[in-house]
């Protein structure tokens, strides 16, 4: 019976070591799997990717003008303060002289400064051309022999057939053949134009005097059915468009505007509101074939097929007709108002030009653009200071 006692002591002792052990045995595995779950964690997580950071904005361009002494640019400087000296009372109210790219020169009248904004009249017109040539680039009209009525077809229900047929190249020449009286002394109908309630349908309605494409008679109405040609086919206001492909990119000066009708169309042909500064922009604009800072802005194209003349004009001395542009050679002190002291010479320049004096001159073989303001009473009354004096400054 002992025996039996201690047999039973002796297999409940090893039972209990047994079931010790295995408790062990179970729990160790356990312990290496948690640690094997962290690591894997730490690793999932030192494993992800840097966040990558965000490339920094491009600069935004400099479009202010920078200036430089007209000496360097072999611009005599006495000549120059001999034009400052000579035009108070000129009714002349800027002169802003741009030579290789910068300001060498800049004169304003007792009253304004760089920021005064310029009603520049008819040098509006040359806006109008380049918004046409950078539309028909875009795609928004076809070409210059578009007619009319393909973005104005209200001209169709014209009794007059002929006009039916007149294009783009018609207007931006001044050869529509419609009766307008604006040019020189006599009747003019400016005043009925501009109080009539739909200026668009006064223009249209004007007899047509001469075949479309053979005589030059200037009218700011062409101009102005330009403007509701540009705004028909690109579906944006003349002001929005002219913002957003020339003025943003150019730096102009948010305060520019063009005038419009009582229809909500720009007056292209006459209603820009512009600082002289910001209009000699737009003179180096052309002068660098489209460019500005590098951005072809404008069509070199259309810079040279605008600029190029395509008519004689009035036949006066105003200059030939391209697109919006006129065109003629000046003489080196060819006014005789004063002596030019680096001797003769013959440039050719292109230039806007608006009444009682606004002028935007480029002159390609001198690399200088020149813009006017001016309230006088000839619009031509300008044009001394520049040939015989601004010319004659050049020392090249």
């Amino acid at each position: 019976m002992k025996k039996y006692v201690i047999l039973l002591l002796v297999g409940g002792l090893l039972l209990s070591a047994c079931s010790q052990n295995n408790a062990v045995s179970s729990s160790a595995p356990q312990t290496s799997s948690v640690s094997q779950t962290s690591s894997s964690v730490v690793s999932s997580i030192s494993s992800e990717p840097e966040p990558v950071p965000e490339p920094e904005p491009e600069p935004e361009p400099d479009n202010s003008w920078q200036c430089d002494s007209p000496e360097n640019h072999a611009m005599d400087p006495d000549v120059l303060e001999d034009l400052h000296a000579a035009l108070p009372g000129s009714g002349i109210h800027s002169v802003v002289t741009v030579k290789d790219g910068v300001i060498i020169d800049e004169y304003y009248e007792e009253g304004y400064d760089k920021e005064s904004l310029f009603e520049i009249y008819s040098a509006s017109k040359s806006v109008t051309s380049a918004l046409i040539g950078i539309a028909i680039d875009e795609g928004y009209i076809g070409s210059v022999e578009d007619p009319v009525s393909q973005y104005l077809p209200q001209i169709l229900e014209q009794e007059d057939s002929r006009k039916h047929g007149l294009t783009l190249h018609h207007l931006l020449t001044h050869t529509s053949g419609l009766e307008w009286y604006e040019w020189g002394g006599g009747y003019s109908n400016w005043g009925e134009f501009r109080t009539a309630e739909n200026w668009v349908d006064y223009i249209l309605g004007r007899n047509l005097l001469y075949e479309p494409g053979t005589v030059f008679n200037y009218s700011t109405g062409n101009t102005h059915l330009l403007s509701a040609v540009l705004q028909a086919a690109t579906g944006m206001s003349q002001e929005e468009y002219c913002r957003e492909k020339l003025f943003d990119p150019m730096g102009i000066s948010e305060l520019a505007h063009w005038r419009t009708d009582g229809q909500g169309i720009a007056d292209g042909g006459n209603g820009l509101f512009i600082s002289a500064r910001d209009a000699a922009k737009f003179g180096q604009l052309f002068l660098d074939e489209g460019v500005w800072k590098g951005e072809q802005l404008v069509p070199a194209s259309w810079v040279e097929e605008s600029t190029t003349a395509k008519n004689n004009g009035a036949g006066d001395g105003t200059g030939s007709y391209g697109y919006q542009w006129w065109m003629r050679s000046f003489d080196v002190g060819g006014y005789g108002t004063y002596q030019p002291p680096h001797g003769q010479g013959r440039y050719t320049a292109y230039y806007a030009f608006g009444h009682a004096g606004q002028f935007i001159y480029v002159i390609p073989e001198m690399n200088m653009v020149v813009v006017f303001t001016s309230d006088c009473q000839s619009s031509y009354a300008p044009r001394p200071y520049f040939a015989d004096y601004l010319l004659a400054a050049y020392m090249g």
